[in-house]
């Protein structure tokens, strides 16, 4: 019952979240025809922030969009711990629900990078899936020829991944 409660308060907060931050109560008065070039009003635009994929799950959890590119880390009360992008492997785990199986510290990636922070979660087609971070800090995409499954990011979002997803931690793969 104290789950559904949880999530229940996590949707309702997040609701509230994106009313706050929508469009304004009233349209904007409509400015004067201007005769001359116009000039966009304000600094520079902040970047949006990738939003948690609906649905992906409840609880604790590391969750991966396919599509986004992007990874996120979410605490037990649904808050969003941490959010990168990361580069994809040329093997996909398909969309659905699996659990952190091993971890490794350093070892050669399947493409002969040294890799670190290394978190695995499935395989396909004999490809282990997993998170890892290049000890040279490439982000650099594998040959499309290569059939590999380690999932790249940054080294220090490789440290907090590694940190964060400790064995049996549930990873929801997202189109």
């Amino acid at each position: 019952m104290a789950v559904l409660t949880a999530a229940a308060l996590a949707v309702v907060g997040f609701l509230a979240y994106q009313a706050n931050a929508g469009t304004p109560v009233a349209a904007p008065p409509k400015a004067a025809p201007s005769t001359g070039p116009s000039k966009a009003a304000g600094g520079p635009k902040k970047p949006a922030v990738a939003e948690l994929p609906v649905p992906s799950g409840t609880g604790e959890r590391v969750v991966y969009s396919l599509g986004q590119k992007r990874v996120w880390l979410v605490a037990a009360d649904g808050a969003v711990v941490r959010t990168y992008p990361v580069t994809p492997s040329t093997v996909s785990p398909r969309p659905g629900e699996y659990r952190v199986s091993t971890r490794s510290k350093s070892i050669p990636g399947s493409d002969g990078v040294l890799v670190e922070h290394v978190v695995r979660f499935t395989s396909v087609d004999e490809i282990v899936i997993g998170f890892s971070a290049a000890v040279n800090g490439s982000t650099a995409p594998p040959a499309k020829k290569a059939r590999t499954g380690g999932i790249r990011s940054s080294r220090k979002d490789g440290a907090a991944l590694w940190t964060f997803a400790t064995v049996g931690v549930p990873v929801v793969v997202v189109a």
